[in-house]
């Protein structure tokens, strides 16, 4: 499967991160340059990163370089937006996120599941934001997300069955 990642910050750059290593082709975008670039270097060599995974045993070094190579960096937002899931993982603004979700709903595939890391904010809102209310999950990290077993699965009346076994299946690999 494919994952699209909005936002490259501490939790877009770990769910990047923890999803490449359970195996999933993920483009990561951010508007900032600068959060790209440290989101690279954290999961190569951060506290977390792929690096110290090798060095405590917990990654073989094939296995690391196989993450690695399968996260693509980009400003791109409609990169990203070309995924089978997109997480949003945006500052905790609603006016933010549910501009995201806006977006999403425009340039993602009609069968794209839509998911935010949101911890305060209804995922009901982020739903009403769309055309596409049955694919519309939350799927909130703990942090850091690399390191952290936890995964809180929210849906809404209108989140389809399918739907949320597609993000318990991948959470469950991750």
């Amino acid at each position: 499967m494919r994952v699209g990642v909005i936002g490259a910050g501490v939790m877009g750059g770990g769910i990047a991160q923890s999803l490449a290593v359970a195996g999933e082709e993920v483009v990561c975008t951010d508007i900032a340059p600068s959060a790209l670039d440290a989101a690279r270097r954290d999961a190569a060599e951060g506290r977390y990163g792929l690096a110290g995974a090798v060095a405590r045993g917990k990654l073989s070094e094939d296995d690391a370089e196989a993450a690695r190579a399968r996260i693509t960096y980009t400003e791109d937002f409609a990169a990203a937006a070309a995924s089978d899931l997109v997480i949003e993982c945006v500052p905790e603004r609603l006016d933010v996120k549910l501009g995201v979700f806006r977006r999403l709903d425009e340039a993602a595939a009609p069968g794209a599941i839509l998911a935010s890391n949101t911890s305060g904010f209804a995922i009901a809102a982020m739903a009403g934001a769309t055309s596409r209310p049955d694919h519309v999950i939350g799927w909130h990290w703990a942090s850091p997300a690399f390191v952290m077993r936890f995964a809180e699965i929210v849906v809404t009346e209108a989140t389809s069955d399918v739907v949320r076994d597609t993000v318990v299946d991948c959470a469950r690999r991750c």
